[in-house]
């Protein structure tokens, strides 16, 4: 799972080294585009090491009325460097390679940089949907979203321009050093002398960036969720007024992000300063010593190799300045893609529940001594040995105070968690045996509050069943009560519900809702108090939809209005996660106990 990010920051003030080889399998999705990839280095390569005569030949073209021999004579072959007309034309043709091979280079590493990052998306989106319902007890929405967007982004600018331009660099360094040592080895050493010095900065550094980049990424994601909540609930936030409270949670967020942002900005300042301090004083101080060396009747350098080694210099320079931020930017990508390869290593239901089988399920329920407690919270027993049977086509209702454990019930039917103790069977065959899509395939859930998708009224019916036809999502609709209200939109079926189902009453909202159900046709209907949030007249239209629904399956109607379950065909009582008392209204009124003082304090007919 993903770890609590306090425990992480107290614990991990760097990545060990099985956090890097995690976050290093990002570039496992680069597998499949190999062959391409490779070709795309090859102009990488080609591009750079032709790019490399471009200061060679601007040095000759600069020092071209001396008569000294030059030490890029040979090396030259057959372009006349006293010719300047021959090396002008050198280098338009090394312009003209460079420009085919950029060309083909970006435009390689941009198809497979794509490819890749759609791959990525498109895993980590499917794990998330496939993660148990514990996970997102455990994570925040707001944080796993913002992986989705900020973290691949980095991953995407770096594994598209920087990767490729920081071996770039590195040919242009590796190829700038042998040319230099080939002009003149003792000006090639004084360059060489800072080297080593920065490479073991530029390390220290990244690592430095990177811790810093994490925390930042972090405040983040907590920020974007801050977001997420106050927007979600902005009746909550509205009616209470908590703008002011929400906006200083939000402001401290940013300002810790900000904080930590201007550090790290700080230090890659100071780091670029003293980078950029070194390479041109040891410019300055190669050209000092290299004009004293073309001087005297016996020059130990020429004047034209004297120039193109001042163009290698300066083209080193600015490869040595610009490394170093690239490099902190790849260390960045990689603390983004080690959160990315927290969610597609964390195990899924795909992973966790492995039945196979996928026997006919016709609505037979028996829970045997079923116990369990949230995983979370494994210390406390929400059902205690709790046993039940349904049958074919029968309704069971469920009634009890909050927390007697009716919500967990319907939780385990439909798999969302594992059971501590006892067996669920459905037709006789174990929950644990069954293949999950197979048995969730066969249930329908239609909660109190329920969550349409932004998109139109028939794309929201059609969840139920997405290849059904216009005709069939119109009769669900009849059959749920939403028929008139839908037919009174001037765009009907084609009417935008508006985020989470904004543009729609409650009561509305819980027709498509039970329209959606009615087309998926389950073996097994689940009603989480599915009427008790709505006014009269909503009431009884959703009821009647409901009674509809309900017929020819099994149904679990959990519900706090007694009225709606008189006619059960069995009910369960339940209190502090045990089933007190069990049997139909008649029955459980004659007994005086629990359901009955229920029924008198809501002042519903006994009978």
């Amino acid at each position: 799972m993903l770890r609590p990010k306090k425990k992480e920051k107290e614990k991990r003030v760097k990545l060990s080294k099985d956090d890097m080889k995690r976050a290093k399998k990002i570039f496992s999705y680069l597998r499949p585009y190999a062959g391409i990839y490779v070709v795309g280095w090859l102009f990488l390569a080609l591009s750079s090491l032709v790019g490399l005569l471009f200061p060679l030949l601007m040095g000759q073209l600069l020092g071209t009325g001396s008569d000294q021999d030059s030490a890029m004579s040979g090396l030259l072959g057959q372009i006349s460097i006293t010719d300047v007309d021959s090396v002008a034309m050198g280098l338009l043709i090394v312009f003209a390679a460079q420009a085919i091979f950029g060309f083909f280079r970006i435009i390689i590493f941009t198809h497979v940089t794509e490819s890749a990052l759609r791959d990525i998306k498109r895993e980590s989106f499917s794990r998330l949907l496939y993660m148990p319902m514990d996970f997102y007890n455990k994570n925040k929405v707001g944080e796993l979203t913002s992986r989705m967007s900020a973290d691949v982004e980095k991953i995407q600018q770096v594994m598209g321009t920087t990767i490729a331009e920081f071996f770039r660099q590195i040919i242009i360094i590796v190829g700038g050093i042998i040319f230099l040592l080939f002009l003149s080895w003792k000006l090639a050493l004084i360059m060489l002398g800072t080297f080593p010095v920065m490479i073991i900065i530029a390390v220290i550094f990244g690592r430095f960036i990177r811790k810093l980049s994490k925390e930042a990424q972090d405040e983040a994601a907590k920020s974007n969720s801050t977001i997420e909540e106050s927007l979600m609930g902005i009746s909550n936030v509205k009616s209470f007024t908590r703008e002011v409270f929400m906006l200083g949670k939000y402001k401290t967020a940013i300002d810790n992000i900000k904080a930590l942002n201007v550090k790290s900005g700080l230090w890659r300042g100071v780091f670029a300063s003293f980078i950029i301090f070194c390479i041109f004083g040891a410019i300055v101080f190669v050209i000092w010593k290299g004009l004293l060396m073309t001087q005297g009747p016996n020059p130990e350098l020429a004047q034209k190799d004297f120039f193109s080694f001042i163009m290698f210099t300066i083209m080193m320079g600015a490869s040595f300045g610009s490394i170093a931020d690239m490099y902190a930017n790849i260390m960045k990508a990689v603390g983004a893609s080690e959160h990315l390869m927290d969610i597609i290593g964390t195990k899924n239901e795909k992973d966790l529940l492995t039945g196979k089988e996928k026997p006919a399920i016709t609505g037979e329920v028996n829970f045997e001594s079923v116990s369990f407690s949230y995983p979370q919270r494994d210390d406390i027993e929400i059902l205690k040995s709790i046993s039940f049977s349904a049958k074919k086509n029968q309704t069971i209702a469920l009634v009890g105070p909050s927390g007697a454990g009716k919500s967990t019930v319907a939780s385990l039917l439909l798999n969302y968690y594992p059971i501590t103790g006892g067996k669920i069977s459905f037709d006789g065959k174990s929950s644990e045996n069954i293949d999950i899509e197979h048995l969730r395939s066969h249930m329908a859930l239609v909660p109190q509050d329920v969550i349409l998708f932004a998109g139109s009224i028939k794309e929201n019916i059609a969840f139920g069943k997405p290849d059904a036809t216009e005709d069939e999502i119109i009769d669900a609709a009849k059959k749920a009560n939403a028929w008139e209200f839908i037919n009174s939109f001037p765009d009907n079926l084609e009417t935008e519900v508006g985020d989470r189902g904004i543009q729609l009453s409650g009561g509305q909202k819980q027709r498509v809702a039970i329209a959606r159900a009615i087309l998926k046709d389950p073996a097994i209907l689940i009603l989480d108090e599915a009427t008790s949030a709505l006014d009269s007249e909503s009431e009884r239209l959703v009821q009647e939809a409901l009674d509809t629904l309900m017929k020819g399956r099994t149904s679990f109607v959990i519900a706090h209005r007694l009225s709606t379950i008189k006619k059960a065909d069995k009910i369960l009582v339940l209190e502090n996660g045990e089933i007190k008392e069990q049997g139909i209204h008649d029955d459980l009124i004659a007994q005086k106990g629990i359901y009955s003082h229920l029924v008198s304090l809501q002042g519903v007919e006994a009978s």
